[in-house]
């Protein structure tokens, strides 16, 4: 029935006369080429999702963080293996998975001078920064604890719920728009286990995308910016330019290895190359504190925000019942609070003691007032 439809469509769409019956087979050929491609990509990705099922029920999130770092690391060890360095020296195998582990695990402990590194080495260290980054790897359990909820109740990932009759299960459940925000959904005696558990799997799966999002456009937004400066700071160019980087390939690295708090630079010298670089310092800065510290009360601040925009239940949900989710990262307005208050006090106790000691310092020489205050913060 199937190859009766397509040859219909054909007849219908395309001028078959003057075809000979070989250009028709050609013609049967590809379209029966392209559904078994079709099929295949289906399997596999039914394969994919049992396989994450599967790991995500009977292996502990412990053991499943422990062989995806080593696995990264084993990966990132073999690319740099395979790649040519800059220079033309040979480096030591050890040095080369140190160095992979520390990228993998953002532990910016390296064994080798980075200006070693060619282009190709570098973006591979992006690359591992990136999917070894506390951010993303929160996002994995994110991923996994959905799975969890998918194998309890099937469901669709993206149903209509922000509408006040729902149907469920052949119930009908009437629910106000105010008692969905004001009160859990869980709770209520009316909401059967099968919506609360397809609530729970649509907030996961709206934090999964929103966690995503936040992960791409901060440091895409950060990349920008600093190319930006670099292409328009001949100071700053001429750094790169003397050390043979490129300008795209150092502001995605510095950017990623900021997020993920790992610190690598692709200079020898680090961010000191840097120090009358004051604009550079202060477009950098901003994601010490987005990847690390005040990524909790910034994730929240863009759930308040989707909520605003959407309207969905499901961010009023998260914003609502944050310990309920189970990621970690998703904290009370209090805790929140608490967090922006702790992170802003000891960092500006740290910029005043710093200040007082180093201020007449040897490192501080050649620096003006302004570009002594931005070191001293960065």
């Amino acid at each position: 029935l199937g190859h009766m439809q397509r040859i219909i469509v054909l007849y219908k769409w395309l001028p078959f006369d003057g075809l000979s019956t070989h250009t028709m087979g050609v013609l049967l050929f590809v379209l029966e080429l392209n559904t078994m491609m079709k099929s295949t990509l289906s399997y596999f990705s039914r394969s994919l999702r049992f396989l994450a099922g599967l790991i995500a029920f009977h292996f502990h999130s412990f053991f499943i963080q422990l062989c995806y770092l080593m696995i990264l690391s084993l990966v990132g060890y073999l690319g740099l293996k395979v790649s040519k360095p800059r220079n033309p020296v040979r480096l030591n195998d050890l040095d080369l998975f140190y160095t992979s582990v520390s990228a993998s695990t953002a532990s910016s402990m390296v064994a080798v001078e980075m200006e070693v590194f060619s282009n190709s080495q570098l973006i591979l260290f992006t690359l591992l920064m990136f999917l070894g980054g506390e951010v993303f790897t929160s996002m994995l359990d994110l991923l996994f604890a959905g799975y969890k909820l998918q194998n309890k109740v099937s469901i669709n990932p993206f149903p209509p719920t922000n509408h006040a009759n729902q149907i469920e299960l052949g119930l009908v459940l009437s629910i106000p728009h105010s008692d969905s925000e004001n009160n859990n959904p869980c709770d209520s005696n009316i909401i059967n286990v099968a919506s609360c558990d397809r609530l729970k799997y649509n907030c996961l799966s709206y934090l999964t995308y929103a966690v995503l999002g936040y992960l791409v456009m901060v440091q895409f937004v950060g990349f920008s910016f600093v190319s930006l400066y670099m292409t328009l700071v001949p100071s700053a160019r001429q750094v790169l330019k003397n050390t043979g980087i490129k300008i795209a390939t150092f502001s995605l690295f510095t950017v990623v290895s900021t997020f993920a708090s790992c610190g690598f630079v692709p200079t020898n010298e680090n961010m000191l190359v840097f120090k009358k670089n004051s604009g550079l310092l202060l477009l950098i800065l901003p994601h010490v504190f987005l990847g690390n510290a005040l990524y909790p009360p910034c994730l929240r601040l863009l759930i308040m925000v989707l909520k605003k925009v959407t309207k969905k239940e499901e961010f009023s949900y998260l914003l609502k019942n944050s310990i309920d989710v189970g990621y970690e990262h998703l904290l009370s307005d209090l805790r929140c609070c608490f967090l922006v208050a702790t992170v802003l006090g000891f960092n500006l106790i740290q910029f005043v003691m710093l200040c007082s000691l180093e201020w007449k310092t040897k490192i501080m020489e050649g620096l003006n007032v302004y570009e002594k205050v931005v070191a001293s913060l960065f």
